[in-house]
């Protein structure tokens, strides 16, 4: 940071599979393209949250397919994330002229704070009354992120012929599951970060509260996964890679059971989340 003495610095900490992160990249770039001529340096620390986010192929995939132009160091064994205490996915940090460290901000929302705080140090106005954003910052009720790794799982509901834990499991998914819970259907094995379908075909269910249902997954060959909502068939969603995905794009929050069939083994799902 010495070399930036004189500049005023934001260092944006995310991940790539982070919905909060996707939607809060936008309001990033924003401040970027706005004050990088006006004494403003952005500096993106990209710190994996999975295993597949620290391969540097899919970090520059996305960092082209979210449209990012600011430099984005990547921090795949934590080390910065660990040197500035760091513990929420996004992060805000923001520094002064003089290498002083005056704000941060955890999470989604506040954009027009920070931009406030930016202006100010480069010796700005502030930003008009009515220029706050929101920037589609999810209801405060809705489901919140659902993990099928063992390491961090949460929400499951699905009956299963042997015990928890890592391995081969056969599970049989209950008509429709508890609120805010998702059960699977099939033969799956469950690992620390994710769960893989082992068996020929499998179904997830998921019962949730928002408008919009997001998916990180992965696999090796293209898989059409069949979307339902409500019993209303939703657009296939081809997973190639890994990455965060779309399955279901409403326009209103509101509780809905969505079933997602895979109709071929390998598909690696490793978290739900919502806006």
């Amino acid at each position: 940071m010495a070399g930036l003495r004189g500049k005023v610095v934001l260092v944006d900490f995310w991940a790539y599979s982070c919905i909060n992160c996707v939607r809060a990249l936008p309001h990033v770039e924003h401040l970027y393209q706005t004050y990088k001529d006006k004494g403003l340096v952005v500096v993106g620390v990209h710190t994996p949250e999975f295993d597949f986010e620290a391969n540097p192929a899919n970090v520059r995939a996305a960092i082209q397919r979210l449209g990012i132009t600011y430099p984005v160091a990547m921090d795949d064994h934590g080390g910065t994330w660990s040197a500035w205490h760091n513990q929420f996915w996004p992060a805000e940090y923001l520094i002064d002229q003089n290498g002083r460290l005056i704000g941060h901000h955890y999470g989604e929302g506040a954009y027009d704070v920070m931009e406030n705080a930016i202006r100010s140090l480069l010796g700005m106005g502030l930003l008009p009354a009515n220029a706050a954003a929101t920037g589609g910052v999810p209801a405060a009720k809705e489901t919140p992120e659902l993990h099928l790794g063992s390491a961090t799982q949460f929400g499951l509901d699905s009956s299963e012929v042997n015990d928890g834990g890592n391995g081969m499991h056969r599970f049989s998914a209950p008509g429709q599951p508890a609120a805010n819970h998702y059960a699977l259907n099939g033969r799956w094995e469950i690992t620390d970060e994710y769960a893989r379908l082992a068996g020929s075909q499998g179904d997830i269910k998921l019962r949730f509260k928002a408008a919009k249902v997001y998916v990180v997954a992965s696999a090796a060959q293209p898989i059409a996964l069949q979307v339902t909502v409500d019993g209303k068939p939703q657009p296939a969603v081809t997973v190639q890679g890994s990455r965060l995905y779309t399955l279901y794009d409403g326009v209103a929050d509101g509780e809905h059971v969505l079933v997602l069939h895979v109709p071929q083994k390998g598909l690696q799902v490793y978290s739900f989340t919502f806006g």
